[in-house]
Parts: structure tokens; C-alpha cells; sequence
């Protein structure tokens, strides 16, 4: 029995994350969020997150074969369902993307992959990614704006509509950080996206500049119906 996985790429502040979270909260889609799972070994100060914290501050890449184990085991725990799968923050490199095609060819071939890209200008992923805010719940991690017009806003100030807990700002969301994360993302991109393409997987892309509700109606559309 097949099972669909969408792999949504975009730069920081592109509205991935978000995107994911409307996906789960409306379909019943299990997430995979890399940002996430980095947060966490984080904030349980193991070897990996005081290696992984370094890398994000430095506004760097995390290893591709740590990154590629850490969502090796979390196939291994979804794929025992016929859930839709949303793969948030990975692949990001090509080899990123060699170990991944490699790695379902060989242990999960009932995935259907797809690619949804989402297109937006570092300019206003970094007014985005400055202005946001994050629910500091780790099982939580919604994610807010301070921008009137985003449609992201909280409805009390500084509290999650969503578990009640505070808001706050991630450590790595500033101007500097941002400019260092999007010249590797944009290094990495394009080669990216042709070893996807070279792997037969399809390419969905569409402006992430919207308001959340065109984007998410557009990914509808465009993928589902």
C-alpha cells in the first residue's frame, strides 16, 4: 500500500513550518519538523544538541548524515501507518537528497514523494523571521508574528492561542544569523531541487508570499484536489 510524502522546501521564513502545522491541524498529517527535533536535543543538552546549537548560531548546515539518521528513525516509527507525511527542513543538500532517495528506494518504497516549493525573496524572509515569535511549549512550537498584516498574530498578547503558553523569540532569529542561513540555503538550492528531479521526484512550486490561507488554499488546489 503506497503512502504520500510531501517534502516542503523553501528558505527560513518561507512559511514552511506553517504551512505544515495547517496541514496536520486540517487533515490529520503527520509532521516531521527537523527544527523541531534539533530544538529538542537542545534543550535536553545532549552531545548532539550542543553540537547542533553551535552550527545553527553559526548560521551553518548540520550534517548530513546526522540529519539523515535522525529521520531514518523517524520513518521507521510513521511508516508503520498509512498517514500523509510532511518532511519540514529536509533534505536540504544534495546529499541530503542522495541519502534520502537511497534510503526509501531501499526501506520504504511505498512512499510517493512530492515536492512543494515555496518561492520567496530574502528580503522578506528575514522581515519574517524577525518579526516571529514561538510558542515556548517544545510539544507545541506554533509559531506568531508581530506583523499587523501577517494574519499570524496572537490573539493575547504574547500567549499561545493554541496551549496557553508564552511566546518568545528563538536565539538564531536575527538580521545577521538570517543572511549567513539564507547564502547556504541559496548555495545549496538549485543543485537541491535538479537531484530531486534527477530522482523522478515531481516539483510543485508556488509563491510563499501570500498570506497563510492563499498559501494553504493554493497547496490544496495545486496538490490534493
Amino acid at each position: 500500500m503506497s503512502q504520500k510524502a510531501y517534502i516542503f522546501v523553501g528558505p527560513p521564513g518561507s512559511g514552511k513550518g506553517t504551512l505544515s502545522k495547517l496541514c496536520v491541524d486540517t487533515f490529520g498529517w503527520l509532521q516531521l519538523s527537523t527544527g523541531n527535533l534539533c530544538r529538542k536535543h537542545i534543550a535536553e543538552q545532549t552531545d548532539i544538541g550542543k553540537q547542533i546549537d553551535f552550527i545553527i548560531k553559526s548560521g551553518k548546515l548540520i550534517d548530513d548524515q546526522l540529519m539523515t539518521d535522525m529521520v531514518d528513525c523517524w520513518l521507521e516509527e510513521v511508516t508503520t501507518t498509512n498517514t500523509t507525511l510532511i518532511l519540514d527542513g529536509f533534505p536540504r543538500t544534495v546529499e541530503q537528497v542522495k541519502r534520502f532517495v537511497e534510503m526509501t528506494n531501499s526501506k520504504y518504497p511505498q512512499l510517493e514523494v512530492q515536492v512543494i516549493r515555496l518561492l520567496i525573496s530574502d528580503d522578506v524572509a528575514i522581515d519574517r523571521v524577525v518579526t516571529r515569535y514561538v510558542c515556548s511549549n517544545r510539544a507545541c512550537q506554533a509559531v506568531f508574528s508581530a506583523k499587523n498584516d501577517s494574519g499570524l498574530g496572537s490573539k493575547k498578547e504574547m500567549v499561545c492561542d493554541y496551549c496557553g503558553s508564552l511566546l518568545g523569540k528563538r536565539t538564531d532569529d536575527t538580521e545577521q544569523v538570517m543572511h549567513n542561513r539564507l547564502q547556504v540555503y541559496r548555495k545549496h538550492e538549485s543543485d537541491m531541487l535538479a537531484c530531486l528531479q534527477k530522482a523522478h521526484i515531481p516539483v510543485v512550486e508556488f509563491t510563499g508570499e501570500m498570506p497563510i490561507e492563499d498559501v494553504f488554499n493554493t497547496f490544496v488546489d495545486a496538490v490534493i484536489r
